[in-house]
């Protein structure tokens, strides 16, 4: 029930409830015969109970009851007009309190039901905005059932298992990344179970990728559910993969470039005393000491082959960048050694040229032997990484305090006496730099072991 009749300002409802009230009493005071007319009242009480609180509400039922009493044609006595009064009184009040109270669920419910159009229509934004991510989404999105059925797939998804929209709904993952079979299938009793994980993928025509899938499970009212977002990382894959190759193949031409040039000096000695021994005649008819002399020969020509190292396609590399990689990088071992690093790095760098893979194992190679160093310290073990532009050059020093080195001389010679692992960590280190146009040098300072990267800065 409303009263649309009723509706305007507090104001005018007051007015109007107020000139009915004087109206109908003037009529009742009027009206000569039998017929009281204080029920009238019931109509402008419903006025009022619109706008005034309960107990302004009770003063105007009063006032009703005081006139209807007044203009009515009853005796009044004890005995039968105050009972009147107070079923008049109560009925009025009724009226007013009932409309009152109504109105105020009304005003409730319109406020839940705004609220309720808010919540939807925020509701119904999210949801699109969700759906435009979704969809727009460069990396794929599935969502399947415990049976592993496909139930939500968006246009990525397609793309990489090559079906055509939207013909992937309702079949199942596992078909397409058999990785999943074991995830898709746990219990609801089981708990939810969140990860990333790498596997291989196979497209609809047979076609294998390498897959990055981050995944978790969850429960709904029909049973557990999947949501994965997968990444086809074949590309990156076959990059690092050649970059690693790359990488090898230089490294192993530099280091047998090295050994061969060791070779060559022995082989150079084997010759000179091949040749003086020579002169002794009763060696001469000697088949053993002629294939010593054949044998230095041959050595010394294999180690005569052009070993050179593959000229380095250098390219502009944000020197910033791989110094952020490589604090990612070394910040475990820092931390499991106990080892203070101090990172002094201009903002403002230029980009220098250089081949980022490479650059990062010169950075490693003297990182790697600065922890080893400072490990060795019982306390006190500083690490201090700073780069700079110094005119023409661009410098990365590593500086420790672990007492220096003992021979700096020797220190980017190959195959060093005394040397973790081969001796050829500096070697292949100084010969990277130099590959694209910096260099590595040793700076001596007392108690300490500074390193010193130089770069091209690009002009």
């Amino acid at each position: 029930m409303e009263f649309s009749f009723f509706r305007g300002s507090k104001r005018a409802s007051l007015m109007w409830a107020v000139t009915m009230i004087a109206l109908i009493a003037v009529i009742d005071w009027r009206v000569v015969g039998e017929m009281p007319l204080g029920f009238l009242y019931l109509l402008p009480m419903a006025m009022l109970g619109q706008v005034l609180k309960p107990w302004q509400t009770a003063l105007a039922a009063g006032l009703c009851t005081v006139l209807t009493e007044e203009f009515d044609t009853f005796a009044w006595n004890v005995r039968n007009g105050l009972p009147r009064d107070v079923l008049y009184f109560a009925a009025f009040l009724s009226v007013g309190v009932f409309v009152y109270e109504m109105d105020r669920n009304r005003q409730i419910i319109l406020r839940q039901l705004h609220e309720i159009e808010e919540q939807s229509d925020a509701r119904r934004e999210a949801e699109e905005q969700l759906t435009v991510l979704i969809e727009s989404s460069p990396a794929a999105i599935i969502t399947a059932d415990s049976g592993g059925t496909v139930l939500m797939a968006n246009e990525a998804a397609h793309r990489m298992l090559a079906v055509k929209p939207p013909l992937l709904l309702g079949r199942s993952i596992h078909r397409y990344l058999p990785s999943l079979v074991n995830i898709s299938s746990r219990q609801t009793t089981q708990p939810l179970f969140r990860t990333v994980m790498q596997s291989r993928g196979q497209r609809e025509d047979g076609e294998g990728f390498l897959a990055e899938i981050c995944f978790s499970t969850y429960h709904t009212g029909s049973g557990p559910r999947l949501a994965a977002l997968i990444l086809d990382s074949s590309e990156e894959f076959r990059t690092r993969e050649e970059s690693s190759l790359h990488q090898m193949l230089a490294g192993s031409r530099i280091a047998v470039s090295a050994v061969s040039h060791e070779i060559r000096n022995v082989c150079g000695a084997i010759a000179v005393v091949h040749r003086n021994l020579s002169r002794d005649e009763r060696l001469a008819e000697d088949k053993d000491f002629e294939a010593l002399g054949n044998l230095a020969v041959a050595l010394e020509r294999i180690a005569s082959v052009d070993l050179r190292p593959y000229p380095e396609q250098a390219m502009e590399v944000d020197l910033l960048a791989v110094l952020d990689d490589l604090r990612i990088v070394i910040t475990p071992s820092l931390e499991d050694k106990e080892i203070h690093c101090t990172w002094k790095l201009d903002l403002d760098l230029p980009l220098v040229w250089a081949d980022g893979t490479n650059l990062m194992q010169v950075f490693l190679n003297l990182t790697t032997n600065s922890i080893r160093t400072l490990a060795e310290k019982d306390a006190d073990r500083e690490l201090t990484i700073s780069a700079q532009s110094e005119g023409e050059r661009v410098t990365v020093e590593v500086l420790d305090n672990g007492g220096g080195v003992a021979q700096p001389s020797r220190l980017f010679h190959p195959f060093q006496t005394g040397a973790h692992n081969t001796g050829l960590g500096l070697y292949l280190a100084r010969a990277f730099a130099r590959s694209f146009g910096g260099d590595l040098r040793y700076k001596p300072l007392p108690g300490s072991a500074c390193f010193v990267v130089e770069l091209a800065p690009v002009r």
